[in-house]
C-alpha cells in the first residue's frame, strides 16, 4: 500500500521557521505527496499548493483549508493531517492513531485558561456528539498528525458545518469511532528544559519555538534543509 499524502493547512506569512523545520522533520516519516493548503511560503518547494482564500478567523482558516484539500483530487484517499508546527523526533514506519483521553477531562482543563472562543468549540462540539449519540467522546485535540481518510472528512465536516468555532479532529475521531491510544498532549508551552527529550512528537508555540530550549533542541535535531526547501534558510 501506498505511504500517505500529507497535507498542511498554512496560515498566511512567508516567515514560518516552525514550517520549515516540521518539513525536515518528515524524514523520519515514510509519506506520499506534501500539500500545503492556504497560503504557499516561496521557500517551500516539492509541494503540491492548494491556494484558499484567507478568512475571518485562525478556526474558519484552518477548516476552509481542510475542505479545500479533501476535495483536491489528487490528494490520496488517505492522509496525514499535520500542523506547521508538528515535528517527528523519531523515526515511524506508519502514523498511529492517538487520542487525548476522555473529552470531558480535557473540558475541565481549559475550563480555567482564557481561551473563550476555543472552549466554546470544544463544549459545542462536545454537545453535537451527545446529539449523535456519542456520550463518552474522546479528545483527538492533539498537536500530533492525525490519520484521516477524504471521505471521511467529508462527512465530518458536513455534520459540523453549523459550528463556528468547530473541533475537526474531535468530531471526526468520535463520528468514525476510530480508536487510537492515549498519550498526553506534546506541545511545549514553556522555554524551560522541563520538556520530554525522547518523546517521538513535539509541538511548539511561536514563541517557546523561537526563544525557548524545546526549539533550539529541535533545530539542532534537524540541521540540514531538506528536500521541501528551495533555500537553505535556518
Amino acid at each position: 500500500m501506498a505511504a500517505p499524502d500529507i497535507v498542511y493547512p498554512v496560515r498566511p506569512g512567508n516567515t514560518n521557521q516552525e514550517l520549515r523545520y516540521s518539513l525536515r522533520s518528515l524524514a523520519n516519516l515514510p509519506h506520499g505527496r506534501v500539500w500545503i493548503a492556504g497560503h504557499m511560503p516561496p521557500w517551500v518547494r516539492h509541494a503540491g499548493h492548494i491556494p484558499v482564500e484567507p478568512q475571518a478567523t485562525k478556526y474558519k482558516g484552518s477548516t476552509a483549508n481542510l475542505r479545500a484539500a479533501v476535495e483536491h483530487e489528487e490528494v490520496s484517499e488517505e492522509f496525514l493531517y499535520f500542523n506547521d508546527d508538528f515535528f517527528l523526533m523519531r523515526p515511524l514506519v506508519s502514523m498511529p492513531v492517538l487520542h487525548r483521553g476522555p473529552l470531558d477531562r480535557v473540558e475541565r482543563y481549559y475550563a480555567h485558561r482564557p481561551n473563550g472562543s476555543y472552549l466554546r468549540g470544544l463544549r459545542e462540539t462536545r454537545e453535537l456528539l451527545g446529539e449523535l449519540g456519542h456520550r463518552q467522546p474522546l479528545s483527538y485535540e492533539l498537536h500530533v498528525p492525525m490519520p484521516m481518510t477524504k471521505a471521511r472528512v467529508r462527512e465530518t465536516l458536513e455534520v459540523g458545518a453549523h459550528l463556528e468555532v468547530l473541533h475537526k479532529r474531535t468530531l471526526y475521531g468520535n463520528l468514525h469511532q476510530v480508536g487510537g491510544r492515549e498519550i498526553s498532549d506534546p506541545k511545549i508551552l514553556t522555554r524551560s528544559p522541563q520538556f520530554p527529550q525522547s518523546a517521538p512528537f513535539l509541538s511548539t508555540s511561536p514563541d517557546t519555538f523561537a526563544h525557548g530550549l524545546v526549539g533550539r533542541f529541535i533545530r539542532a535535531a534537524f540541521p540540514v534543509p531538506g528536500p521541501y526547501e528551495k533555500d537553505r534558510g535556518r
